[in-house]
């Protein structure tokens, strides 16, 4: 007979079956903000439907398992074939399954797609965030193939698609496809015109190359198609080369192992080789493979952003429901002073990366050359900020839960893992801050943009006025500037996401933040927010009901 020692109690409860879009006020807003009248009510049902998914135990749990329970590679068949397969728990499907269903890989064509896909994107990634590295690379995928008329005809539609279907068959039997990428190789990584992978014509194909080299990080293997660069006789070109090919065998696609990787668990990333008979179509004309991708990379590097958003947003909830649950001191956690200064330090750090990736996904949609310039400009300052913002604050939402927040079962380890991983996918910090600087140099208009957008805000509070100002004459004298990159760039994205704040978000948020990221009163740690703002209001508009 089981004798009791003691009773639990001062636990918070788990956060679960809630709906995690609608508990996000400033995502909420931002939806209803940048998306038209005759869509509100159909967008916000699609996301309130989602959102009560993603909050799910249901969901929770596949989460868990799909991470748990990582993917496992089988190059051989049990008669020695090779068969270059991977197997993957059956929570990864489910997860994806219902990512593709509502329609996190369809922004493209239909109307406010960018919007509603990306904060379908910024909810379900709370979920779990492995398995939006294929959805993230599907929707990118769109813009590259159309650079090619006849292939855009034949794999948009599949990409596109709402519907998932797992397996190696040929795509044209699937209700949907899937897409990975190989750009990086070992000697090269993001400097990819060092690529030597190689492409030789097919005789007689007008478009068919064959491929021998390798690939260094390939996420997603088991997707139905992949883009990849090579050296083609005039140089870098952009491929498509498909798992399975049109007569149902499989095209050569040797993988070597999968990388034992810090977070991302439930993703399989892998090292692959092309063995001279691996069939491929060339994507755009031979030597522009660069500029071919150069959508495809923009594209994901915001769905980069729009991750460490989720990432931000879930961490903040998850601290701000325990702590108004936890007793400590003769009171509940989030009544204290400084803990709410914490959480609030928080909650204007998640607001601002949800704002801002959501005025540039609705720029995707606006698409006009002013929107397309502050795009140019825009994209790779928010991916270099928002993304190095993640790892301290999650590591810091942790805290929150003290030691409980520590062990696996809170769900905050796993955030932590998973927090550097944006950072460094499609270009790291150094990369997007030297891509600010080409902007600046070589596309003038793309400065203009950034301009005409904080511009807006102009006048509304001193210490944005300021540190505009103070930009502008930093921006005056580009002389030497690779080397305060990084300072110019941190300063871009702190004035653009100010520049919003003041515009949209409620008195409280925009005041902390400005005095806190542009007015210079504001310590090296979060919780160092200066005295007299509204520090509970912050918390209680962040705080997820349930």
């Amino acid at each position: 007979m089981e004798t009791s020692t003691h009773t639990v109690t001062n636990q918070a409860p788990p956060l679960v079956g809630y709906d995690v879009f609608g508990s996000d006020r400033a995502l909420g807003e931002a939806v209803a903000r940048h998306v038209g009248p005759e869509l509100a009510e159909e967008v916000r049902t699609e996301l309130t439907e989602l959102g009560r998914a993603a909050g799910s135990a249901q969901a929770q749990e596949w989460g868990r398992l799909a991470n748990e329970s990582p993917p496992r590679l089988r190059t051989h068949d049990r008669y020695g074939e090779r068969i270059d397969e991977v197997e993957f728990h059956p929570a990864w499907h489910r997860l994806l399954g219902h990512a593709v269903g509502a329609g996190l890989t369809d922004a493209w064509g239909r109307p406010a797609g960018h919007v509603r896909r990306a904060a379908g994107f910024l909810v379900w990634s709370q979920v779990e965030a492995g398995h939006g590295c294929p959805v993230s690379m599907t929707h990118a995928a769109v813009p590259a193939l159309r650079t090619d008329p006849a292939l855009a005809a034949e794999w948009e539609p599949r990409l596109t698609s709402h519907g998932y279907e797992a397996g190696l068959v040929p795509a044209a039997r699937k209700p949907g496809a899937l897409f990975g990428m190989g750009m990086t190789e070992k000697q090269g990584g993001s400097d990819v015109r060092g690529n030597t992978t190689r492409a030789e014509p097919v005789p007689g194909g007008a478009a068919d190359y064959r491929l021998t080299g390798h690939k260094w990080f390939c996420s997603a293997p088991m997707s139905d198609g992949f883009l990849v660069l090579a050296q083609a006789p005039e140089g870098l070109t952009c491929f498509l080369v498909p798992r399975v090919l049109a007569d149902g065998s499989r095209n050569a696609f040797r993988i070597q192992r999968l990388k034992d990787k810090l977070g991302n668990r439930s993703n399989a990333s892998a090292e692959v080789e092309f063995d001279g008979t691996t069939l491929a179509r060339r994507v755009g004309d031979e030597g522009r493979g660069v500029p071919t991708i150069i959508e495809m990379v923009a594209a994901t590097r915001l769905d980069c952003v729009l991750g460490s958003a989720a990432q931000m947003r879930q961490a903040l909830a998850q601290a701000i429901h325990h702590s108004a649950y936890r007793h400590a001191f003769g009171g509940p956690l989030i009544d204290k002073p400084l803990m709410r200064n914490v959480l609030a330090d928080l909650a204007l750090e998640s607001e601002a990366a949800t704002v801002l990736a959501m005025r540039l996904a609705a720029a995707y949609d606006a698409d006009t050359g002013p929107e397309r310039a502050l795009l140019r400009i825009a994209v790779p300052a928010a991916k270099y900020w928002v993304t190095k913002r993640a790892t301290p604050m999650v590591g810091e939402a942790l805290e929150c839960l003290g030691g409980n927040g520590y062990v696996e079962e809170s769900g905050l380890p796993r955030l932590l893992r998973e927090a550097p991983l944006n950072s460094i996918w499609e270009g790291s910090g150094n990369v997007q801050a030297l891509d600010v600087l080409r902007a600046l140099q070589r596309e003038p208009g793309a400065l203009d943009a950034y301009l005409r957008e904080v511009g807006l805000a102009r006048g509304a509070d001193h210490r944005l006025d300021r540190a505009i100002k103070d930009l502008l004459t930093e921006l005056a004298d580009l002389e030497g500037v690779e080397g305060r990159a990084r300072r110019l760039v941190e300063r871009m994205a702190l004035v653009l996401q100010g520049s919003l704040l003041v515009r949209w978000a409620p008195p409280e948020v925009s005041d902390a933040f400005c005095a806190s990221r542009l007015g210079g009163d504001w310590g090296a740690a979060f919780g160092t927010l200066p005295h007299g703002l509204a520090t509970g209001a912050v918390v209680e508009r962040a705080r997820a009901v349930v």
